[in-house]
């Protein structure tokens, strides 16, 4: 089992930052990937940025919308990956869900996460 604790979220103004964490505990040797997904509301939810977390150096993944922009990262002392926000855009607005997977697989795919968080929401408005 794996527990995972999101926070971070908030309201910034078109422009601004914010920074998601994602703290993970329990069985946290068997994850795979970490992953940020997000879903607005009507919307489907939709991969946003994903690592590959058994290496230091694991390679990073991201959906087109937010290249350039979002930032994953992890710190594997503290079993904790962070998503670096810049350049929020509206259409960024949407709840935020840090997800772990066990086993390899599309990392920005919803069928490779097997745990997921609680979400937490970022608004960005003009």
């Amino acid at each position: 089992q794996v527990q995972l604790l999101e926070s971070g979220g908030g309201s910034v103004q078109v422009g601004g930052s914010l920074r998601l964490s994602c703290a993970a505990s329990g069985s946290t040797t068997s994850i795979r990937y970490m992953g940020w997904f997000r879903q607005a509301p009507g919307k489907e939810r939709e991969g946003v940025a994903a690592i590959y977390t058994p290496t230091a150096s694991g390679s990073t993944y991201y959906t087109t919308s937010v290249k350039g922009r979002f930032t994953i990262s992890q710190d594997r002392d503290k079993n904790t990956v962070y998503l670096q926000m810049n350049s929020l855009k509206t259409e960024d607005t949407a709840m935020y869900y840090c997800a772990a997977g066990l086993r390899l697989g599309v990392p920005l795919s919803l069928s490779t996460y097997n745990y997921w968080g609680q979400g937490t929401q970022v608004t960005a408005s003009s």
